[in-house]
């Protein structure tokens, strides 16, 4: 057992994984020699050789697409993208090539693919490093979007996606990498995909969050706490397939709801949660849903940056406004 961060952390589920499977290849821009722009591959070349780390050209494009075949010829990829920002290029890949592999050959392949990218604000990076785009594959059938918020959930939840069968988007909030540390059993398990985990218990108000974005949730939680009111926090942590079922069943207990992102607010995830919460848990709501996201712009340079994010205040009063309901 170790206090790390969760770079350290992710660090250490793939030296993990690499030992354990030697079909697991590591490749992307600088993840070999100068072990990854954030430092998340540091050490893996010297310990396991270049035929399984692979410095690769600046071009995402070719990334997903020896990833796809590497697939689907047995090998398991865990490929980097050093920004959302610049995983655009990859998208006719993951798209049309690596979410389609298992329907397209009616179960003969699949694509046990992992895409890791650094995702989201608050670094002082340029916008094209600070985007947090998950809707974007949460809506491509055949993928699952993964975004850990703590180094123990990180090392678990990487674990999971390189042993799944099918492709996963493992998206990592820089914010998060060196925030806090964290005791974390390097022991190989892994913990459960598709599933939300109840970081606290509370009987007011359900709040929903994943990614960096559960660190002001707590937060937020810890304030109103002082103040008598119980929340309950769920990191969804699996966002594509997502367990509505947790979530139905916390708003059942408390019958009120405050979705937390970091994302745009309009077309993001906290809209689907909100509509599968009226579609199927409206008799429990004793108050009208609320989402606490980032804008509908560009994210901001440095100086606006934390303007653009959700903040603890924002949080406390969207629980406030639906505690105003009876």
């Amino acid at each position: 057992m170790a206090e790390v961060t969760m770079v350290e952390a992710i660090n250490m589920a793939l030296a993990w994984e690499m030992a354990r499977d030697p079909t697991v290849i590591v490749l992307g821009e600088d993840v070999g020699v100068n072990g990854g722009v954030f430092r998340a591959t540091v050490g893996l070349l010297a310990r396991f050789g270049a035929e399984r780390v692979l410095d690769t050209p600046l071009a995402e494009t070719a990334i997903a697409g020896i990833s796809v075949g590497m697939a689907a010829q047995g090998l398991k990829p865990v490929a980097e993208i050093q920004f959302t920002g610049f995983i655009y290029p990859a998208l006719d890949h993951i798209v049309n090539h690596a979410s389609r592999m298992r329907h397209r050959t009616r179960g003969r392949l699949s694509c046990p693919m992992v895409l890791r990218s650094p995702c989201g604000a608050g670094i002082h990076a340029p916008e094209h490093h600070s985007e947090s785009v998950e809707a974007f594959f949460v809506h491509v059938p055949g993928l699952r979007v993964v975004i850990p918020s703590s180094p123990q959930r990180a090392y678990g939840l990487l674990l999971a996606a390189i042993r799944d069968p099918d492709p996963v988007i493992f998206l990592e909030p820089t914010r998060l990498y060196r925030l806090f540390r964290q005791e974390v059993a390097d022991n190989g398990e892994a913990l459960p995909l598709d599933v939300c985990f109840t970081l606290r218990e509370g009987s007011d108000v359900t709040l929903v969050s994943w990614g960096a974005t559960v660190y002001e949730t707590l937060a937020a939680a810890d304030a109103l706490a002082a103040e008598g009111i119980s929340c309950e926090v769920l990191d969804v942590a699996t966002l594509k397939p997502l367990d509505m079922g947790s979530i139905l069943a916390s708003v059942a207990r408390t019958g009120r709801c405050v979705i937390v992102h970091e994302a745009a607010r309009t077309g993001g995830l906290g809209a689907e949660i909100a509509a599968g919460l009226a579609e199927r848990g409206l008799l429990s709501l004793l108050a009208p849903v609320e989402r606490v996201t980032g804008y509908d712009v560009v994210v901001p340079l440095a100086r606006l940056e934390y303007q653009y994010m959700p903040s603890v205040e924002r949080i406390v009063a969207a629980v406030r406004k639906t505690l105003k309901f009876a």
